[in-house]
């Protein structure tokens, strides 16, 4: 031990001038000496393995070392010569230069007090780990795995490797990879000198992930920017398959926050395919091999692992910003060992694309010229797009439409919602500005024109247009590709309101994003999105499976609900990880969750629907919202819902959900709902539990007093309460001019509704369209002193700014309401 001990001090001396330095040897302040993805394992090995995170041992070579191999060798001055006229647009000459470059380094052998320095410092992580042991060797180059600039990738990495021969071979193609035709490429355009820069070697025991598994974690949403969500990727095997995106790995979302505070908080598992894994070849080198299918059907971590994984994402992310002094997402490379079970960190960086983003600006859309208007309807959002028609009549044929396309349609419904994103723009014959195909493009960010009664037969296939909905009201089709421009706001002076301005959300693919836009919570999270994307089978197909008749549709569920025991159980998770990620996103703000309100025809779309659902003369008022929760046929169903809610409130820890009653027609009916609640552990006022309920038809607002003996307050739904008070259908192109909040008879039921459920003490806010929409109504609302104003993600911005202006020049002190309050708190 002494001997081996002396050997591994006599090559360490002095940092600057060593060949070699164990990990334990650096830390992060030693980029300059062992590169970025070294000293980060150096950083790990010192401050954090001590609070339980595991670091596979190792040693790296140094830039000294590097350096001083070119100069022995004089190999600057040839490889200057070789990159005198070095062209990195010409992919030919790149790749010329890059391969003589190689050839080059490969050729000059190492000095022999390197090839010692690697021999001794090999055989004694020998001594440590085993005879021959198996390592990875990995590039860490000295300007890589910046805060602003990754690098990684860049080099080469070579794993499963034994035995001093093989090593020194690979050490000595990391050198070389140091002129990868990428590397040269990427640090021309990134301005650095190709000399400046300098390659150490990390030796790293072999974590044993292809008799288990591996993969790569950040401690930000990759897609947002969210960065209270860790991200976690897992497959099977060694992890170069899932750096590499040759395999399409399970994917799982855990939420920061109240992990920390010992809670299970994964919010989504996604199963990926995993079909292949990369395993030891039984020399020194890897292959591929297939995963049996019965394996890709499985996740490839248990929620113990997700939750641990995510604890050291959490305690890695800390302390890189505690070091660098400001906040510091991570990328990370973890690995589980398959001969002892245990999970390993292997490598970690700063994370270097949605940290570098800044989503405080504002989008203002201009069209710069005009053209031929060939259809005009109602608009929706304030955007402009532009594409090729494609008129699609039956909902069956969607398939047709390609990305970035117009779609125009006579009208849509949550069977169209798959292919909706693809669309540039929508635009319809039938709806007003509260149908479904303009819910649906405003949660998608995307222009929609609705109500244009004959859209269909004035627009043709293939048809260049630009959609204008940035002129007003009126959504304009334009003939051609008109110029346009989109203004960019910075938002260093955006304004406090009074009366808090909420967001209505839907999707919760969308949540992470919108929960950037400045807001005071979500005053409505719609479940019908989640149930029709996410689910897309009926509940009580589910609770019932073996009496589906349709076989068709049978496989069609019995494939969805593959690895479930209990096939209701595929609900319960799919609504619980929807909920859950739409809390999250908002959290600790409130977020009113509206439980289920598809109306009989919309479930009969359903998988398994049509065996479960009433054929209805008027679903629109029919069998709908509370009426469904209590009744015998269906309480079974809304008890899914109910287990979900419970999961997201006291296993995931977020409490900040508020649970809303929709067509809630009478008091009773809010009484037996709430019983049915109580069966499933959702008790008012237990772990301050809130129930609210949708004030919408005219028996809410008559009856304020008595629902608020029962509810603890109300959202105005103006888009129900409108078509209610006024007799009309909103979906109908033939009387839409005729649907108006404004109208004196709708806005005499909202004054009652804010003014009866204050003398309440209960808190009452609105989730409609019509105060961005009309800032006459908007002033109305904020005399009145309403709680919250809860809008369409597009709108937010625009209905504060006119919001603050309204609160400075009215002359009645709007009632305001803190989050503690609206919490219950």
């Amino acid at each position: 031990m002494t001997n081996i001990l002396e050997i591994k001090q006599e090559t360490t001396s002095t940092k600057e001038k060593s060949l070699i330095l164990w990990f334990d040897e650096v830390s992060i302040n030693d980029i300059p000496l062992v590169g970025g993805k070294n000293a980060s394992l150096g950083e790990m090995m010192q401050q954090l393995a001590p609070k339980g995170i595991n670091i596979p041992k190792g040693f790296a070579t140094t830039a000294y070392a590097y350096r001083a191999f070119i100069k022995t060798a004089g190999l600057e001055a040839k490889l200057r010569q070789l990159f005198a006229d070095l062209d990195v647009e010409n992919i030919k000459n790149l790749q010329q230069r890059g391969k003589k470059a190689r050839a080059l380094i490969m050729k000059t052998p190492f000095p022999a007090e390197l090839e010692r320095a690697i021999t001794i410092n090999y055989k004694t992580l020998c001594y440590f780990c085993g005879q021959d042991t198996d390592v990875a060797v990995r590039s860490s180059a000295t300007a890589e795995d910046l805060p602003d600039a990754s690098f990684a990738g860049q080099q080469e990495t070579y794993l499963n490797i034994h035995g001093i021969k093989s090593l020194l071979k690979a050490v000595h193609k990391c050198f070389a990879s140091i002129f990868t035709d990428r590397a040269i490429s990427y640090r021309t355009s990134r301005n650095y000198d190709h000399f400046d820069i300098a390659l150490s070697v990390g030796i790293q025991k072999m974590v044993r992930s292809d008799l288990a598994t591996s993969g790569v974690m950040f401690s930000i949403d990759t897609e947002t920017g969210f960065p209270n969500a860790a991200l976690i990727t897992a497959a099977y095997g060694l992890g170069e398959n899932v750096v590499q995106g040759a395999v399409n790995p399970d994917e799982y979302l855990v939420f920061k926050p109240t992990l920390q505070q010992g809670f299970s908080s994964i919010l989504n598992k996604r199963l990926g395919t995993k079909a292949v894994k990369m395993v030891y070849d039984g020399s020194n080198s890897t292959k591929n091999i297939s995963v049996p299918y019965r394996k890709q059907q499985q996740f490839a971590l248990s929620d113990d692992e997700i939750l641990q994984l995510a604890q050291w994402v959490v305690v890695i992310e800390n302390h890189y910003s505690q070091v660098r002094g400001s906040y510091t997402p991570m990328d990370i490379e973890w690995a589980k060992d398959g001969n002892n079970d245990t999970l390993y960190i292997v490598q970690a960086r700063p994370e270097t694309v949605q940290s570098q983003k800044s989503s405080n600006v504002l989008h203002t859309y201009h069209l710069k010229d005009q053209g031929k208007v060939l259809v005009t309807g109602r608009a929706v959002g304030q955007g402009i797009a532009q594409g090729n028609v494609c008129v699609i009549l039956d909902k069956h044929k969607i398939d047709k439409l390609q990305p970035g396309e117009v779609l125009v349609t006579n009208k849509t419904d949550p069977d169209w919602e798959p292919i909706m994103k693809k669309a540039s723009a929508i635009v319809t014959n039938q709806g007003g500005r509260t149908c479904h195909a303009a819910i649906i493009a405003r949660e998608m960010g995307i222009p929609a024109i609705v109500g244009c009664e004959n859209a269909t037969q004035l627009l043709e296939d293939a048809q260049a247009v630009t959609v204008s909905c940035a002129e007003g009201e009126v959504g304009m089709v334009y003939e051609g590709l008109l110029p346009f421009e989109d203004v960019e706001t910075v938002l260093d002076d955006l304004p406090e309101t009074r009366t808090p301005i909420f967001m209505n959300v839907g999707n919760p693919e969308e949540a992470f994003r919108l929960s950037a836009i400045p807001n005071d919570g979500v005053g409505l999270a719609r479940l019908e999105f989640v149930i029709a994307n996410h689910i897309g089978v009926h509940p009580l197909a589910l609770l019932n499976f073996d009496e589906v008749m349709d076989e068709v549709e049978k496989a069609k569920i019995a494939k969805l609900t593959m690895g479930y025991e209990t096939k209701a159980d595929f609900f319960i998770d799919r609504l619980a990880y929807g909920m859950g990620t739409i809390a999250a996103a908002f959290y600790p703000k409130p977020v009113i969750l509206r439980m289920s309100d598809f109306k009989s025809n919309e479930y009969a779309n359903l998988l398994g629907g049509k065996q479960f659902e009433p054929d209805e003369e008027n679903p629109m008022i029919g069998w709908r919202g509370a009426s469904r929760y209590y009744h015998p046929k269906y309480r079974d169903a809304f008890g899914l819902e109910c287990v979900a809610l419970k999961r997201v409130r006291d296993q995931m820890g977020l409490v900040n959900v508020i649970p809303m009653i929709p067509f809630c027609r009478t008091p009773e009916e809010g009484e037996k709902v709430l019983r049915e609640m109580s069966k499933y552990g959702l008790e008012r006022g237990q772990n301050g539990l809130q129930v609210y309920v949708m004030c919408e038809l005219p028996s809410n607002v008559i009856l304020v007093e008595q629902f608020a003996e029962v509810f603890d307050g109300f959202s105005i739904g103006s888009n129900d309460l409108t078509q209610l008070v006024l007799g009309l259908d909103r979906d109908s192109a033939l009387v839409a001019q005729v649907f108006d909040e404004r109208h004196d008879a709708v806005r005499r039921m909202i004054e009652m509704a804010i003014t009866t459920a204050h003398e309440c003490g209960r808190k009452i806010g609105i989730c409609g369209q019509a105060p961005s929409d009309y800032p006459e109504f908007a002033r109305l609302l904020v005399e009145l002193g309403i709680d919250s104003i809860s809008l369409n993600p597009d709108s937010v911005l625009k209905t504060r700014f006119e919001v603050a202006k309204l609160e400075v020049n009215s002359s009645i002190t709007p009632r305001t309401v803190s989050f503690s309050e609206h919490m219950g708190r």
